[in-house]
């Protein structure tokens, strides 16, 4: 057994003679556990909730989508396009074209996207689970239909199943405005509500009404162009080869998004909270691990003795400090590892049990309790900044104090 770890390991579990030491040392690792375990479960949550939205968002986004890299629209008959829609891995691919327009109902009205789809938008996204009213269709022979987000719906004051038609106004394209007759410079087209739809996302909730793309087409006066095609792969396809192979197909010409480069501004968000978070509680964790400085410092102290026992036995000073180094490793490591494993069980136990609940209030939420989920990788990182840190904090009193104590 290397000689420096043996003594550390024994120093470190031995009685002192100063109870002091004993104290001052357990403060250390009870810290270091409490901080590291506090880095894992803080982590785990903003997981969790990134988990949560992404899935709030895959009832509306789809798996991948192509958008031009320049203007609106594109022709969907492209050559390259067709070899796109011929890749075996590819089960789905929804035409959709979206714009502005301005949305009437009586004497309300609001601003909004209409998006407009074909019929295999209903097998592109599971968009049944989100409905809280109505039934999603499109259109059948007698009229076309529309489906709204909850939030633009209340602004219009409208439910599935009202009697009167929405009516939908959008600017006339390449033409001026016709400041004696404005109403002349807009296409008109109508649609009756079908259906409501809730994902809890305001981006969608609160602006996006679906209608049939043969409409959106008429008030937008496209022919056959589209401003992105939404697909779904077969559930045996990796959607990163899938996009890496379209993108070699396509070219410069598209942008190929997956679900987290459709929401990118939201999820980096989420992103960058967490790790300002881990940033913050690393900081105190800095604080916890520099108890080892005082720990150390009153261990070389006591340990004078024993000192010059060792060096007389033919220890050098490489030695010698390696005890006090390993000493220090020691009380960070077994306090990061029984860190991290308390974290771990806490966010099982969060993620069985929901011991931690967002209200008092069952329902007032999206979900009642907090989302967990433990990534290997942050787990990892947590382990390596947890050692890293503690080294520092062994180094220094061990360094610089080390020279005057353990030669006196």
């Amino acid at each position: 057994m290397n000689f420096p770890f043996y003594i550390a390991r024994r120093y470190l579990f031995s009685k002192k003679s100063h109870n002091a030491i004993n104290i001052i040392s357990g403060i250390s690792v009870c810290g270091v556990v409490i901080a590291t375990m506090a880095l894992v479960c803080a982590l785990s949550v903003y997981n969790g909730f990134n988990d949560l939205v992404s899935s709030l968002f895959s009832h509306f986004d789809p798996e991948l989508k192509i958008i031009p890299k320049e203007g609106k629209v594109f022709d969907p008959e492209e050559e390259s396009i067709r070899q796109v829609r011929a890749l075996p891995e590819i089960d789905i691919v929804c035409e959709v074209l979206q714009d502005n327009a301005l949305i009437k109902y009586k004497d309300r009205q609001d601003v909004g996207v209409i998006k407009g789809v074909d019929e295999s938008f209903a097998q592109l996204v599971p968009l049944d689970s989100v409905l809280i009213d109505g039934n999603f269709q499109l259109s059948d022979e007698v009229a076309n239909y529309a489906t709204l987000g909850i939030g633009l719906a209340a602004h219009l004051g409208i439910n599935a199943g009202f009697v009167s038609p929405l009516e939908i106004y959008v600017p006339k394209r390449d033409e001026r405005v016709n400041m004696a007759n404005p109403a002349t410079s807009f296409n008109r087209e109508f649609a009756f509500i079908t259906a409501v739809f809730r994902i809890n996302q305001p981006v969608y909730d609160d602006h996006y009404m679906l209608i049939p793309l043969s409409v959106a087409r008429k008030l937008l006066h496209y022919e056959q162009e589209v401003s992105a095609l939404e697909i779904k792969l077969k559930s045996d396809a990796s959607i990163d080869k899938v996009e890496q192979k379209i993108n070699d197909i396509l070219g410069n010409k598209y942008n190929v998004q997956n679900r987290f480069e459709q929401q990118e501004s939201s999820f980096r968000m989420m992103q960058v909270e967490k790790w300002v978070t881990f940033l913050i509680l690393c900081f105190i964790l800095a604080i916890a691990l520099f108890n080892i400085v005082g720990s150390l410092s009153m261990l070389m102290i006591e340990k004078k003795e024993d000192v010059r026992t060792l060096r007389n036995l033919g220890a050098n000073d490489r030695q010698i400090r390696q005890i006090f180094l390993f000493e220090g490793w020691m009380i960070s490591g077994f306090g990061a590892l029984a860190g991290i494993v308390a974290g771990i069980v806490l966010c099982v136990l969060q993620q069985e049990f929901g011991l931690i609940r967002l209200g008092d209030t069952a329902g007032a939420f999206i979900i009642d309790a907090y989302p967990v989920h433990v990534l290997p990788g942050d787990i990892f990182t947590v382990l390596v900044t947890v050692l890293a840190i503690g080294f520092l904090a062994a180094w220094y009193p061990v360094r610089y104090l080390g020279n005057r104590w353990l030669k006196s």
